[in-house]
């Protein structure tokens, strides 16, 4: 017997629960020129028990699905094709439970990022993963992208902070691992294999975080560098100097911020005449020590000469406003089209291979623009790349990714892979790596309905 999906997916959702037609295709498969979801329709459980029913239809029917989050992807996660079905967890935003005593956070999914930052200052506490996007991506996505953002020098990725899972497989069963405990040495440790497979061995429906202290004061700096080896060596200088208090560590190239700054909506605190600019920052007991402390560093690196220029916020204001700088986002679409790309590589190799890639791009994309900024502390550049045509992608993708493998690079730090880096995963995986990743895949999802045709084939 044939069955109606649409009708069945209705019965177990509820009218409210589903979008069809124009309600789908007039939503995007993600975000910065992500094509229209083309989807039979976009299903909306508001519950784990919902998205059970919903996977259990699909699996009996051999019903490929596609998961959304918040759509602030950048690797074509998300993208649909007119014979898929939408899961996306939007109606599942409920925060479950904080546990101050144990600094725990339990919540659903579809819970965006800055309101379970606010959920664990409301109790003084503090959620460390922060991204530009906080206010769109999901605990849920962050946690299918093992996402990074500004703090992972200190504070670790998102598997860090997870300390248990509530997933949904493929077939509609669920597994339930809710632990609140750090140390839970119990076999397998099966929310690391959920965390970062970017939906395509499960959909997780709930998660409890890991809260940490609120730091109770911060200082924020911005300095200008003139050399690569220094920024390296103020990298080290700044670690042993704050004691394990520093929270970030961001490197813009002149490039970037000569290009942010351009913009009336900023004022450069800093002349755009340096190679480097790094914002650090320090979090621990009060801004008046926190300044003290970040004050002497700048103090003995100017001494050294690690650095030519500084400018230490004096107010919270002030801390906006350098960071506004590095979160423009929107001040690299002036260069559309353009190409994004999330690399990591050892430290000592960042620079070199900066310098070949310019080569490359100056011998066969000769009018483009390049612009890097990123997290030196932890090895995650972002490249991007403006003013190539979007059909020589391809060909500017190659050009980008092939000199990583070399230099022990990833052609993804912190975005995933999804559809867009599939070609590519060869250049920081072995071929015995992607046989086992097949088998888990195949063991799991064995009619691979899950996030078909991403990461791998």
């Amino acid at each position: 017997m044939t069955v109606n999906i649409q009708e069945a997916l209705t019965d177990i959702v509820g009218p409210k629960g589903i979008l069809t037609g124009e309600d789908v295709s007039q939503r995007l498969d993600g975000w910065m020129g992500a094509p229209q979801c083309q989807a039979k329709a976009i299903v909306r459980p508001a519950t784990t028990e919902e998205l059970s029913a919903v996977m259990k239809l699909c699996h009996q029917n051999d019903q490929t699905v596609t998961t959304h989050g918040g759509m602030t992807g950048l690797v074509g996660g998300a993208i649909s094709s007119p014979e898929d079905v939408v899961v996306s967890l939007e109606r599942m935003r409920n925060i479950i439970e904080i546990d101050a005593e144990n600094r725990t956070l339990t919540a659903e999914a579809g819970v965006t990022l800055q309101s379970l930052q606010e959920a664990a200052e409301g109790i003084d506490l503090f959620y460390p993963v922060d991204l530009g996007a906080r206010g769109s991506a999901t605990i849920g996505g962050n946690i299918a992208t093992n996402a990074g953002g500004n703090r992972v020098l200190r504070y670790g990725m998102t598997r860090d902070s997870i300390l248990g899972l509530e997933v949904v497989l493929a077939d509609g069963t669920v597994v339930s691992s809710l632990s609140k405990v750090i140390k839970n040495n119990t076999g397998y440790d099966l929310r690391q294999l959920f965390i970062g497979s970017e939906g395509t061995l499960g959909i997780v429906t709930k998660a409890v975080v890991r809260l940490r202290p609120k730091p109770r004061g911060e200082a924020t700096a911005l300095v200008a560098v003139e050399d690569f080896n220094h920024l390296t060596r103020l990298l080290s200088l700044a670690e042993g100097a704050l004691s394990g208090g520093l929270s970030s560590f961001e490197v813009m190239w002149n490039d970037f911020y000569s290009l942010v700054t351009s913009f009336e909506r900023h004022k450069a605190p800093l002349p755009a005449s340096s190679p480097f600019y790094v914002i650090l920052e320090t979090q621990g007991n009060s801004d008046e020590a926190e300044q003290e402390r970040l004050e002497v560093l700048l103090g003995e690196a100017l001494e050294q000469e690690l650095i030519s220029d500084a400018v230490l916020t004096q107010s919270v204001s002030e801390r906006e406003k350098v960071w506004a700088i590095r979160d423009d986002i929107e001040a690299l679409l002036s260069l559309n089209p353009i190409h994004g790309f999330d690399i990591s590589l050892p430290i000592p190799a960042m620079q070199g291979y900066l310098d070949t890639l310019r080569q490359d791009l100056d011998q066969h994309f000769p009018d483009c623009r390049l612009v890097v900024f990123g997290h030196l502390g932890d090895g995650n550049l972002h490249v991007i790349i403006g003013q190539v045509p979007m059909e020589d992608k391809k060909r500017l993708d190659e050009v980008v990714y092939r000199g990583l493998s070399p230099l022990g690079g990833s052609i993804s730090a912190e975005h995933g892979i999804g559809h867009e880096k599939k070609p590519y995963l060869q250049y920081s995986r072995s071929e015995n790596e992607l046989s086992l990743m097949k088998t888990l895949k195949l063991a799991l999802d064995p009619k691979q309905l899950l996030n078909r045709g991403k990461i791998f084939d």
